[in-house]
């Protein structure tokens, strides 16, 4: 069993993590084209590279609800309907949502109580949802406009490397 300790300030730019990261998946994902591989490779990634994670995984769309994919972190809610919770909200909205408390978000769905932020990005492929993906903090705040920029970069690429 292995323990994850960070140290990490929310304060703290988190530019440089992404400048590790971004590289780091795309060469991960080179030559794959299979969603679910490069979904658990971007899962693991994140989660290992990002301080500060309870849980980094992806929600797939199916049959007008979302669906667990491969994920880092403790076990899950495994459907979540459209317009429910941070990740249904994402998916109904095709937006990006950002939560820097979820107890504040009204129908936050709890899966880990030790959760206090999310974001969560849709992972759109020519106008066509394809699921969402979910990263949540036990730390309040925990991520920002650069955590949205990057992670949307990061979805657009796994966008592009993928045959769905």
């Amino acid at each position: 069993m292995s323990i994850r300790i960070f140290l990490y300030n929310k304060n703290m730019e988190n530019t440089p993590y992404y400048r590790t990261l971004l590289p780091a998946a795309r060469a991960l994902l080179k030559g794959e084209t299979d969603p679910i591989a490069n979904a658990a490779n971007l899962a693991a990634l994140l989660f290992n590279t990002l301080p500060g994670l309870n849980w980094a995984g992806f929600y797939r769309w199916k049959d007008g609800q979302l669906v667990l994919g491969p994920f880092q972190g403790k076990p899950a809610c495994v459907r979540i309907l459209p317009g429910k919770g941070v990740c249904g909200t994402a998916a109904q909205t095709r937006q990006t949502v950002l939560v820097p408390d979820v107890h504040a978000f009204e129908g936050h769905i709890a899966c880990d109580a030790a959760s206090r932020s999310e974001i969560v990005v849709p992972v759109i492929q020519n106008g066509t949802l394809w699921g969402v993906l979910d990263m949540d903090s036990p730390l309040l705040a925990r991520f920002n406009e650069t955590d949205r920029k990057y992670l949307e970069e990061l979805v657009q690429f796994f966008v592009s490397a993928c045959r769905f």
